[in-house]
């Protein structure tokens, strides 16, 4: 797709390298939203939308996952330490983002329904490298986030199986609550019980 519109430019990172331990045996990354594999909806989103480029962070299972991945045009970048959490493949994504990126904009590979039309509005709400954009519906925040360049440093230091939460906690006044029509900003899968909820979400 087309580069970020105005003068900044962001790129995409879809984080796919968990271990789905609660839907275990299954891959839920590969499991099917409708006829198509979670992951490969969620990349899908990220290539219409404006960021560029759109890397995928994988692990658990990389060789499946890419293969899935394999017709559509990303990049992907394996993070040998997935095992050690979120905040494992946040740092590979990020070493993987081209240096004339202004802002990353994070996806969980594991939210199927996320729309175009949000990514697109994070993207142009975005006001630059000090700038971090939310996506609100109906009064909740949900995913995914927009983190300018600045909070790069940050959230590489980030540990554990954890995201970039705290760093909202930090930098409140920096905010931009981006309001959507999409409850797919709060719909992630889990477990068989959420898989099954997917054909029922109301977008």
């Amino acid at each position: 797709m087309s580069p970020s519109s105005g003068t900044s430019r962001i790129g995409a990172i879809v984080l796919a390298a968990g271990r789905s331990s609660r839907m275990a045996p299954r891959n839920k990354l590969l499991e099917l939203a409708g006829e198509t594999p979670i992951v490969v909806c969620v990349a899908t989103a990220a290539l219409a939308s404006k960021a560029d480029p759109v890397i995928v962070v994988t692990g658990f299972e990389a060789d499946r996952v890419e293969q899935a991945l394999c017709d559509l045009q990303v990049s992907t970048v394996r993070n040998p330490a997935f095992a050690q959490g979120l905040s494992t493949s946040l740092r590979a994504g990020l070493g993987a983002l081209p240096p004339h990126c202004d802002g990353a904009l994070i996806l969980l590979g594991d939210m199927p329904i996320v729309d175009v039309k949000v990514l697109n509005a994070l993207i142009a709400a975005f006001t630059g490298p000090d700038a971090v954009c939310v996506p609100v519906f109906e009064g909740r925040r949900g995913n995914p986030l927009l983190w300018g360049r600045r909070y790069f440093a940050e959230i590489l230091q980030l540990e554990g199986d954890t995201g970039a939460k705290q760093l909202l906690l930090r930098n409140t006044d920096r905010i931009t609550e981006v309001q959507v029509e999409s409850q797919g900003i709060f719909a992630d899968v889990d477990t068989v019980a959420d898989l099954a909820r997917l054909g029922q979400t109301d977008e």
